[in-house]
């Protein structure tokens, strides 16, 4: 199963996600990657990725013939979580992407995933906060896409867009991409507007995880100790959610099986 992340506007928690449910998996007995598409590599940072070879490596070798391709497992390294490994990101993805992309090599990354799934029980990516050749390679080479959302207006529209772009890359790149499920992520229980939105967007048919995600300085104190919640904080609440959505999505995905 390989699941993308995926929203193009930022600051919505796809990080924080991407590492916590992965951790998850890795955590109830699934080998588990983690792929850092992002130039920020916040995820990385995250997981503590060591310097060694990277995401931006796999991508560079598609363009480079003189050299001996090596196959994508070897760009992945072990966390300091069992079962949780990390395929790094890499700020020189910024620097290739115009290249890759002018070479047509979109769809280069769904063969690296392809061999990847052979090793790894679930894939979790991280994407930026945009639409561009990593994030459509990602979208091209994923099972499923997982959007987490601000429950504002500005998330709501651009919801719209998002899902008509992600209905074209179905049809021309990728028709087995499903939209998995839209995260209520830093959810204000007690604030009407949020609910609000929620409820609309449920009533319009958009698929909203039952499972929102409340707001908690816990999350950041995740990031600063490089610890995903499931293990630094098991009886957190917002931990508590969290292994709630997980569960939630493995078993939607069991029954479509």
């Amino acid at each position: 199963m390989i699941r993308v992340l995926f929203n193009k506007k930022g600051g919505v928690g796809k990080s924080s996600l991407t590492v916590n449910l992965a951790a998850i998996a890795a955590k109830q007995g699934l080998k588990t990657l983690v792929l850092d598409l992002d130039t920020q590599c916040n995820t990385s940072a995250y997981l503590s990725a060591q310097p060694g070879t990277d995401i931006a490596e796999l991508f560079e070798q598609t363009i480079t013939f003189h050299i001996r391709r090596r196959p994508a497992e070897e760009f992945c390294q072990p966390t300091a979580f069992e079962n949780l490994h990390i395929l790094p990101g890499s700020a020189r993805l910024a620097e290739l992407e115009s290249e890759l992309h002018s070479r047509h090599k979109i769809y280069k990354l769904r063969e690296a995933l392809s061999s990847l799934s052979e090793h790894y029980d679930r894939i979790f990516i991280d994407t930026a906060p945009a639409l561009n050749f990593y994030s459509l390679s990602a979208l091209i080479g994923a099972d499923s896409c997982l959007i987490p959302i601000d429950c504002d207006d500005f998330s709501r529209q651009g919801l719209y867009s998002l899902y008509q772009q992600i209905a074209e890359i179905r049809e021309d790149h990728n028709a087995n991409l499903k939209v998995e499920g839209i995260i209520a992520n830093q959810f204000m229980q007690q604030a009407k507007l949020p609910r609000q939105i929620i409820d609309e967007l449920l009533e319009e048919g958009y698929p909203v995880l039952p499972v929102p995600l409340a707001q908690s300085v816990k999350m950041r104190e995740s990031h600063q100790a490089k610890t995903p919640l499931v293990s630094m904080a098991p009886k957190h609440k917002l931990t508590q959610s969290l292994l709630e959505l997980h569960q939630h999505l493995e078993e939607q995905a069991a029954k479509k099986a």
